[in-house]
């Protein structure tokens, strides 16, 4: 669906929610969008009613899309039709189709799309189904979200392998260098972020999953926080699996998310979590002893059970709502206000500890920081009194604080925070 002024204005909700001029108003953006024309990613003015898209509540400033994305109201319309479709004609099965549209926003095939419910489900999809033994060594990092992180744990309780980690550098060359370093014979895995969620740094994730192919090690990538932020395509990255949801910088309904897994690796990684549509249906309970079969060529083979039809009915609408605005626009806008953000942190002075790089290739629309010589929570608070919402970072004793913008953010928000927290370490 292209999103054009027409057909964005039959939203039921947008016009519960919205008055005429708002409604005008935001209609005229997205026309101006989804007319195929570059935005300026600086035209504040543009994007600022390009919020009037979200049930955001006007007095809320929103500085959070890395917990999870707000999704825009044709998302939720077409969740919504999508389970009245689903229940009005008893319709099972029609969550397929956007299989096809996943693979293609992402650069993979449709063979390579297994749905999940979420990136710990994809993580987990590819940690237990790689073949480790006792002391093989799995390469993750000290900034690790515990559903990364959690998986490789149990099975080092489990199976005894051994977790490596590293501290990813300032710079992707000295990251690249670090990973480098402790890979020994015993390597097998490198199960790293391809954008940490604690301060947002875009890793050197090509390199790192051609180093891994280079030494025979396999690539489990955390990719909770790449669709959506920045352009991707995974035949050209070469991992060998890319765990994902949809609820974050794609900003499709909750509970939804995909696992890549490359279609030269799919005898490699065993499935464990598989159901009717994983095999090729020539099992025969009534042999002796029972005839198993062949897993289908498919990424199939790693998901089972029944699907939400409404849910992902609005990821479809998502990727259609993305492609309408014009990816590229957004990636510009979201790389664009996290520059503008790190730029105001850095204005704060001395004080202020920077944890996300300053490195072109290395910044996203994620920031973390610290101010020196104070309690997190103190900043956090104030910020949550003034209605403000951003991230506590506690992971790993980091103690830090995390910003993230998406489309519906604008400086002035940026500002407000800022002025935040000036006050709060006056």
């Amino acid at each position: 669906m292209n999103f054009t002024r027409r057909n964005f204005l039959r939203s039921a909700s947008l016009l519960a929610a919205l008055s005429i001029h708002e409604m005008n108003a935001l209609a005229a953006s997205v026309q101006a969008t989804s007319d195929g024309r570059r935005i300026d990613e600086q035209d504040d003015d543009h994007w600022r009613d390009i919020r009037l898209m979200f049930p955001l509540s006007k007095d809320l400033t929103y500085l959070n899309n890395g917990t999870f994305g707000p999704s825009p109201y044709p998302v939720i319309e077409a969740v919504k039709e999508g389970m009245m479709e689903s229940d009005m004609r008893a319709q099972y099965g029609n969550w397929e189709p956007v299989i096809t549209k996943i693979a293609k926003f992402v650069g993979a095939n449709d063979d390579e799309i297994a749905l999940t419910h979420n990136v710990t489900e994809g993580i987990n999809i590819g940690c237990w189904g790689i073949p480790l033994q006792k002391g093989d060594e799995v390469i993750i990092t000290t900034h690790e979200h515990m559903g990364n992180a959690m998986p490789w744990m149990t099975r080092q309780k489990q199976h005894g392998i051994v977790i490596r980690t590293y501290t990813p550098a300032l710079t992707a060359a000295e990251t690249l260098e670090r990973i480098n370093a402790l890979i020994t014979k015993k390597t097998r895995a490198i199960a790293t972020p391809h954008i940490p969620c604690t301060q947002g740094q875009i890793l050197p994730i090509k390199e790192i999953c051609t180093l891994a192919r280079d030494k025979g090690i396999f690539s489990i990538i955390d990719g909770a926080h790449g669709p959506g932020m920045i352009a991707l395509d995974l035949h050209d990255m070469g991992c060998d699996t890319y765990a994902s949801c949809c609820h974050k910088w794609m900003l499709g309904p909750k509970g939804t998310g995909f696992l890549y897994v490359r279609k030269g690796f799919q005898e490699t990684l065993r499935p464990h979590n598989i159901g009717a549509g994983g095999d090729n249906g020539k099992w025969d309970l009534l042999t002796s002893p029972v005839t198993t079969s062949d897993y289908v060529d498919s990424a199939h083979r790693y998901f089972a059970g029944t699907q939400s039809n409404g849910l992902y009915a609005g990821v479809g609408a998502a990727i259609d709502l993305i492609n309408s605005m014009g990816a590229d626009n957004i990636y510009r806008r979201i790389k664009y206000l996290g520059k503008y953000t790190q730029d105001s942190l850095l204005a704060l002075g001395d004080r202020m500890e920077l944890l996300t790089p300053t490195e072109e290739r290395s910044r996203s629309g994620v920031n973390g920081f610290r101010i020196k010589g104070m309690e997190y929570n103190k900043i956090f608070s104030k910020c949550m009194e003034n209605k403000i919402r951003i991230r506590a970072v506690t992971e790993h004793g980091l103690n830090a604080l995390r910003i993230s913008t998406h489309i519906y953010n604008n400086k002035q928000e940026v500002d407000l925070l800022m002025d935040t927290i000036k006050k709060a370490i006056a």
